[in-house]
């Protein structure tokens, strides 16, 4: 069993180590004292609400939205809609990382081969001079070719297969492996989400 003298030594060696760590030694070194954006994936339709939280908190952030029109059954009514749904960007150092996931309605940074991604400057910046011109923006669904996609609206709601580009925009693809066959059909990329 340690003894009183021996747990006193450790904990002093425990806080000496901890003052004298340089900030290259941290888990992602300079990283975490030079601010980046970076994308907030929030929960689905919590956009707008985590934005003001981090507003409230004063975490500089930017939520790109665009105007559309809905049709009710007595009415059409502008709306402003996320440009990119389920994701806010901040602009952070790291070490306010937890401070920014931890808000009601974030769920985590977007992060790659284990390391946060960094949205560049110039991205964030187009986005902003894109939706204050007048020009009609429109989100598009990135899928690679090849990529394991859901058809998400309409009556093949469900179905699964292989995104192919074509000269139209798109085509999913169904294999059937056994028989070394496969069908395809056209379809608007915006009917479909990855797996």
């Amino acid at each position: 069993m340690p003894t009183l003298q021996s747990q006193a030594s450790f904990r002093l060696t425990l806080m000496n180590n901890k003052t004298s760590m340089k900030q290259s030694d941290s888990i992602f070194g300079e990283l975490n004292f030079t601010p980046h954006w970076y994308a907030l994936r929030t929960k689905f339709r919590h956009e707008k609400k985590v934005a003001s939280r981090l507003e409230n908190k004063g975490i500089i952030n930017y939520l790109p939205v665009n105007a559309s029109y809905r049709r009710w059954s007595d009415r059409y009514k502008k709306i402003d809609e996320p440009l990119f749904s389920c994701y806010v960007f901040v602009f952070i150092p790291l070490s306010e990382r937890l401070l920014v996931v931890h808000t009601e309605g974030a769920a985590r940074l977007v992060f790659f081969n284990g390391k946060p991604a960094i949205i560049p400057n110039k991205q964030i910046d187009a986005i902003k001079k894109i939706l204050e011109s007048d020009q009609v923006v429109q989100r598009e669904n990135f899928f690679r070719e090849g990529q394991r996609v859901r058809i998400c609206r309409g009556t093949l709601s469900g179905i699964e297969g292989i995104f192919v580009r074509n000269k139209n925009g798109g085509k999913l693809m169904i294999l059937v492996d056994t028989i070394k066959q496969a069908i395809s059909i056209e379809i608007n990329a915006n009917n479909l989400e990855p797996l």
